[in-house]
Order: C-alpha cells, then sequence, then structure tokens
C-alpha cells in the first residue's frame, strides 16, 4: 500500500480477532513510532506494552470507574457494564498505554511534548495498519486514574498517560464518511 492510500484508509477497529500480534509487526511499529517528529528531540513518548497479568489487576480499577460512570447515567446494568468496561481492556490482542513527559513549571515545552507523542503514537498506529493490525486510541477515565499509575509504576508528576491503543487483526472494518476538505480548511491572504 502506497502512503497515501495507508493514511486515507485507516480505520478505528472497535473488535479484533484472537490472534495474537507479532512481535516483528510490534517492533516495526514502536521503531516507526521513534521516527515522529519531535521539536528539541526530547523523545517525550513512552509505550508500556500491558501483558495479561497487568490487564487482570487493572480489573477493579475499571470495575470501579465503569460503576461510577453507569450510576451517573442512571443506567440499569451497571454489571453488564463493568463486564463491558472489562472486555474492552482484556480482550485485544495487543494493549499499550502511551504516555508523555511532563516539564515541571513548563507548560509550553509539555504542550509541544505532547504533541511529538501524538505524532508517535499515530505512526505506531499507521505501521501497524500497513502490517494488517488495527488499532483504537481510547483515552477513557482509566488513562486518568490514580489506581492505573500506580499499578502501572507511572509516575503521573513525570508522565501523563494520553491513552490506551488496542490494537489486532480486524474482526470487521467499518466504512466511515469523512469530511470534506472544504469543511475544515480556509485559505487566507
Amino acid at each position: 500500500m502506497n502512503g497515501q492510500d495507508l493514511i486515507n484508509s485507516r480505520r478505528s477497529i472497535y473488535k479484533f480477532t484472537e490472534e495474537t500480534v507479532g512481535d516483528d509487526i510490534l517492533n516495526q511499529a514502536l521503531i516507526a513510532a521513534s521516527n515522529a517528529p519531535c521539536h528539541k528531540h526530547t523523545h517525550p513518548w513512552r509505550f508500556y506494552i500491558l501483558g495479561r497479568e497487568i490487564r487482570s489487576k487493572l480489573i477493579p480499577t475499571i470495575t470501579k470507574l465503569s460503576k461510577i460512570k453507569s450510576e451517573k447515567m442512571q443506567s440499569k446494568n451497571i454489571e453488564a457494564d463493568a463486564q463491558r468496561a472489562t472486555r474492552k481492556i482484556t480482550d485485544p490482542p495487543l494493549l499499550i498505554a502511551v504516555t508523555s513527559q511532563i516539564t515541571p513549571n513548563d507548560d509550553f515545552r509539555t504542550k509541544e511534548d505532547y504533541a511529538a507523542t501524538v505524532c508517535a503514537l499515530h505512526n505506531l498506529v499507521l505501521s501497524l495498519w500497513d502490517n494488517g493490525i488495527g488499532s483504537q486510541w481510547s483515552t477513557g477515565s482509566i488513562t486518568r486514574d490514580n489506581d492505573t499509575y500506580e499499578l502501572l509504576s507511572i509516575d503521573s508528576k513525570q508522565e501523563e498517560i494520553i491513552g490506551f491503543i488496542k490494537a489486532g487483526y480486524p474482526e470487521k472494518i467499518r466504512a466511515i464518511n469523512k469530511k470534506p476538505v472544504d469543511e475544515f480548511v480556509n485559505y487566507v491572504d
């Protein structure tokens, strides 16, 4: 697939087959991530590959957060909601927590590093897609909860979790309509 087709065909994937993502494909994606543009060469990104054991340790946190959300939404199926939320973390063949470096007392550097980390994340996702691996970038409450930071041994004063990447071979690729370019581009003379 050429670069334009790769970029334009990529879609968020929500359901995956059980097939494992090979280490060679993951390593290729991590190398692509490491080649993202990065002002001042800070390389502020960190990728935490979450295995099955750590995911199971996250279940109580996921359940707690799901219950809070369900109660807020006045859901009648709190248990089903919790099971669905848990499966979002336990089911994907590959789960990666992505963090960006925080620079205390320098909001501008932190913002620039966040932008660089998003570029690295997107390089990772595009590399995976080029190898037939779909993904979804998730920024749910699990990424902001103190228990998550503690379980993953991430110092929240040094790094911010900007999301989880769920990845695997797509069970289904959905069609999607994107906005026409003229709806979001302005030419200024």
